[in-house]
């Protein structure tokens, strides 16, 4: 039978047009448990490779056969042995060109919506990361907002676009992934912007994003204006785009609120995260369209792959919005906290330029799921 090789973006296409794909993962139980690739309508099974080196004839009636089979390990070598295994028994299968590596990098590339003067914004969906990076398009320029550190997709989709990339913000300093927004102003020669707050310990120079902070982009001059939020980090800054696009950073997400903990300090922090979400969001338009740094899970993309949804409706539906004793909120903020995001401390130090780690490094470092939010 046939072993068809899967690149990200085709897993990716499944994901985002809600096909149906059955995953058997060959990487240990707790790694799977940890992290997997998710999809609305995708099956599973877990089995760890080291059981299946005797053969596969016991999983034989638990693979289906009326639809897609993709077999997934850590970094390819261990799917294809299985997934061979599984084509010598009369399967047609197919394995993960990098295994979990290549689906943690990739990157996909959605508009969200039209901006004025024929402008648009695009959202860069990390589906297998949950990272969501934009980028501000009008007449021949952009902007770029908390990028990933894979340049060449948003220098590659500039080019394609025959834009110029101008300005380059982080909301504030990540710890659960490593920015891209240094290297593509270097390679672009476009001004990078970071909240000072966020930067004490910083090595390298940068624009300072304060609070009321406005840019222009291309001839149409859209606005894309900074507003102070902080609560996830002392200088979390969200981004009001034209008027009609709220970005928030990791302050606020569809289904959950910003953790206030990855810097040490969630007790100092959670009165700042209160005001950010109950005083300064709600002073804004509830048609305001929110899109947030991270999603956690995948009932968050909607139906075209985006993640984003109106002010209001989080007003009405986000849990993290709706606690109106501040005990019960501080509770809720500082205990009982999802576990942090893998090597967060030193994916902090490498984007404040204290540390130049390896892109193999820089890989290891970022594996597993984003732990930004509030459970």
């Amino acid at each position: 039978m046939v072993v068809n090789i899967w690149t990200a973006a085709d897993v990716a296409r499944k994901v985002i047009d809600n096909k149906e794909l059955f995953i058997l993962d060959v990487r240990n139980t707790d790694a799977f448990e940890d992290w997997k690739i998710d999809g609305h309508k995708f099956d599973y099974l877990n089995i760890p490779y080291f059981e299946l080196l005797d053969g596969v004839e016991e999983i034989l009636p638990q693979i289906p056969t009326d639809r897609d089979v993709l077999v997934v390990c850590a970094k390819e070598g261990s799917s294809i042995m299985i997934a061979e295994m599984l084509s010598d028994a009369g399967l047609t299968v197919g394995y993960l060109a990098g295994g979990m590596k290549s689906w943690s990098m990739y990157l996909e590339p959605i508009k969200v919506g039209d901006l004025s003067g024929g402008g648009e914004l695009y959202q860069f969906v990390r589906l297998g990361k949950g990272c969501l990076s934009y980028m501000v398009v009008s007449e021949g320029e952009a902007a770029i907002i908390d990028a990933v550190r894979f340049t060449d997709v948003f220098t590659k989709f500039a080019k394609e676009k025959n834009i110029t990339i101008k300005h380059v913000f982080d909301t504030h300093l990540h710890a659960d992934h490593i920015s891209g927004g240094r290297a593509i102003a270097a390679a672009t020669g476009a001004t990078y912007y970071l909240p000072p707050k966020d930067a004490e310990e910083v090595v390298f120079d940068y624009a300072p994003l304060e609070d009321g902070l406005t840019v222009k982009v291309g001839a149409s001059q859209i606005d894309v204006g900074a507003l102070y939020s902080p609560g996830h980090t002392i200088g979390s800054t969200s981004f009001i785009v034209d008027g009609k696009y709220l970005l928030t950073g990791d302050i606020l997400f569809i289904d959950s609120i910003g953790r206030p903990d990855l810097a040490g300090l969630a007790e100092d922090w959670v009165a700042d995260l209160r005001e950010s979400l109950y005083v300064r969001y709600r002073a804004l338009a509830e048609d305001l369209i929110v899109c947030p740094a991270h999603f956690m899970i995948i009932d968050e993309l909607n139906e075209n792959g985006t993640v984003s949804k109106r002010l209001g409706d989080l007003f009405a539906e986000n849990h993290g919005l709706n606690v109106e004793d501040e005990e019960i909120f501080r509770s809720m903020v500082t205990d009982n906290l999802p576990p942090q995001p893998n090597a967060y401390q030193e994916i902090r130090h490498v984007n404040m330029g204290k540390i130049t780690p390896t892109d193999e490094e820089q890989t290891e470092m970022e594996i597993g799921p984003n732990r930004c939010a509030v459970r």
